[in-house]
């Protein structure tokens, strides 16, 4: 009896000091949590707090009257606009992409994946006076495209070409990771039993892959609307024209319109937001599949 209470007793000593050894510190805990806490305080939430109490300040009469001015609708009408173009495009190379570097084996595949991953690495300004280069009206091409009346600088081809480019990785690299878990046993077996291509795509790829695809699209998305610093160079910021919301924020605010400014940028804040609360469903809900699937 003695002896199995002292080796109880071991045991229980050896499991406080493992505890001990591998749990951090309170203090440690406590200040990892603050600081996380405190960043978060200074570079999200004290901004966000500044823009609302911005646009919310003189009423919300106010916020209505600069959201319906002609300028900032227009702005409002071209962002959107490019998003409804910008991320269809994406979403079909993403999905091409994804499946070419995960289904099949080709020279010149690490190269497709350090292109995908390029947008990433070049400054939007960069990026836009790239494109100036080619498409302006002194540029490579550009007096092919002046002799067929085609313009795409200072256009909203040239916004639309910039943020394609910039948003160009999001979906890719969210697909590439789970078509490469799927593997290819399961299409194969589908065509096998006579499945046309599209059939197996819609059957058996794209049910496996849906999340990490809608999770790019919401990403390409949130990208697609805050694009500043390729914008800026290629749009000419032609007010009513060519100003997205983020050149028309710089406008007001340029213009001390700060009222306005805010109110814009609230409403651009607000679009974030709930792309922001529709990625955290969608985690919530694959995390929730994963713990299904597991019991």
């Amino acid at each position: 009896m003695t002896t199995s209470t002292t080796v109880l007793e071991t045991q229980d000593t050896l499991a406080k000091r493992w505890r001990r050894a591998t749990e951090e510190p309170a203090w440690l805990r406590l200040t990892l949590i603050g600081t996380a806490l405190t960043f978060l305080a200074l570079f999200l939430v004290l901004p966000l707090s500044v823009v609302l109490y911005g646009a919310f300040e003189q009423g919300l009469g106010v916020w209505y009257a600069a959201i319906r001015d002609p300028d900032a609708m227009a702005a409002i009408r071209l962002t959107l606009l490019i998003v409804a173009i910008v991320v269809p495009l994406n979403t079909l190379f993403g999905i091409a992409a994804a499946w070419a570097i995960a289904k099949f084996e080709f020279r010149g595949k690490p190269l497709l994946i350090s292109l995908i991953d390029m947008p990433f690495a070049i400054s939007p300004v960069v990026v836009g006076l790239i494109f100036v280069i080619l498409f302006g009206s002194q540029g490579w091409l550009g007096p092919w495209l002046s002799s067929h009346d085609l313009r795409i600088i200072f256009a909203v081809p040239g916004i639309v070409i910039v943020i394609a480019f910039g948003t160009l990785p999001f979906i890719a690299r969210e697909l590439i990771p789970l078509m490469q878990q799927q593997g290819k046993e399961e299409e194969e077996a589908s065509l096998t039993l006579g499945a046309s291509g599209w059939k197996t795509f819609w059957h058996v790829t794209l049910p496996n892959i849906k999340w990490g695809l809608i999770y790019g699209i919401i990403l390409c998305n949130a990208r697609a609307m805050g694009e500043f610093g390729a914008v800026a160079v290629v749009s000419g910021r032609i007010r009513g024209e060519t100003n997205t919301m983020p050149l028309h924020i710089e406008v007001l605010y340029n213009e001390y319109m700060f009222t306005a400014a805010f109110a814009v940028s609230s409403l651009l804040t607000g679009l974030a937001l709930v792309t922001i609360a529709i990625k955290s469903l969608v985690e919530w809900h694959d995390e929730r599949r994963q713990r299904l699937a597991v019991l």
